[in-house]
């Protein structure tokens, strides 16, 4: 068997790097918790699968060739690849085992999912359960890439998602709100008001927010054209929660689900930074796959299937 054609033993590549790193061969031996001989084999023995000499060994320290300056990004690139394949792959694995699998945007993750998914637990014998908890873009790439058998998230009529485009099932689950919040002054009035001049300084949702996609609809449409212009957005974040935490702080205004901030309005550390206006009604939506689904999936769909909390 020609050097070409043997083996590639993936220790050697991990050697390559420890060795590129200190320039040292007893340095690298000592890294990879390998005796300095057997470490020099496997050096010479990937050279030799190769066909080249990646070390010039005449310097000090050593360093790499132009073969090996070639090399080693490609290989470092090779072995994170190795290492994402084993976290899908063990993801995969994780999913397949679950009779359950949903992704949940990060506010529902946090507020409605684990009550909802206790009247569900109360109906249904329900097994193994796989969460992942993301923004609302991911979730939907989620269920394209039929990765997950549901998705929980906020939505509203005006302001489709890919799921609807797309005409996956959905069911209404529940109702919340979103509304503008603001960290009180000392005399308990919002620090941040709509209608203030100058203007109020806004916490945004990015574009990959669910609620930010409904937020710039309702923006375009129901406030009117005069609106958004009267707004100047300081922060802008994926996650409801991470908006709240800046509300809080005196950052700015920034609409918040009702189901993230009742117990803030109820203690009076945020409050309305509307004068009760310029609510956003919205919805909490569970959709489905649309292939047929594992057997306690599809009972689950039809334990919803009326609508409302099962």
């Amino acid at each position: 068997m020609g050097p070409g054609n043997r083996p590639l033993d993936l220790e050697w590549l991990e050697d390559f790097l420890a060795l590129a790193e200190t320039g040292n061969f007893s340095r690298a031996a000592e890294a990879r918790s390998i005796a300095q001989p057997a470490f020099s084999r496997h050096i010479r023995a990937l050279e030799e699968w190769v066909g080249v000499d990646l070390f010039d060994r005449s310097a000090h320290p050593v360093t790499l060739t132009a073969a090996g300056k070639r090399f080693r990004p490609l290989l470092q690139e090779v072995l994170a690849g190795l290492q994402a394949a084993r976290v899908e792959a063990r993801d995969a694995h994780d999913l397949d085992a679950a009779s359950l699998s949903f992704a949940a945007t990060h506010v529902l993750s946090l507020t409605f999912f684990p009550r909802w998914l206790g009247s569900v637990e109360a109906r249904l014998s329900t097994g193994p359960i796989q969460t992942i908890s993301d923004s609302s873009q991911a979730c939907e790439d989620l269920m394209l890439q039929r990765r997950v058998q549901f998705v929980l998230c906020h939505g509203h009529a005006g302001a489709p998602g890919r799921l609807d485009e797309a005409q996956y099932p959905v069911q209404r689950l529940s109702g919340d709100v979103l509304v503008p919040l603001a960290a009180p002054d000392a005399n308990g009035a919002p620090r941040h008001a709509l209608g203030a001049q100058p203007p109020p300084s806004v916490l945004a949702y990015s574009e990959a927010s669910g609620l930010g996609r409904i937020m710039r609809s309702i923006q375009d449409s129901e406030f009117g054209k005069d609106f958004a212009p009267s707004l100047s957005v300081v922060f802008t974040a994926h996650h409801a929660a991470l908006l709240r935490t800046m509300a809080l702080e005196g950052r700015g205004l920034a609409w918040l689900p009702m189901s993230l901030v009742a117990e803030d309005l109820r203690s009076g550390a945020l409050v309305d930074a509307g004068a009760g206006g310029w609510r956003v009604p919205v919805d909490i939506r569970l959709y489905r796959q649309l292939a047929v689904m594992t057997p306690v999936a599809e009972a689950l769909w039809q334990l919803v299937g009326g609508g409302g909390d099962p």
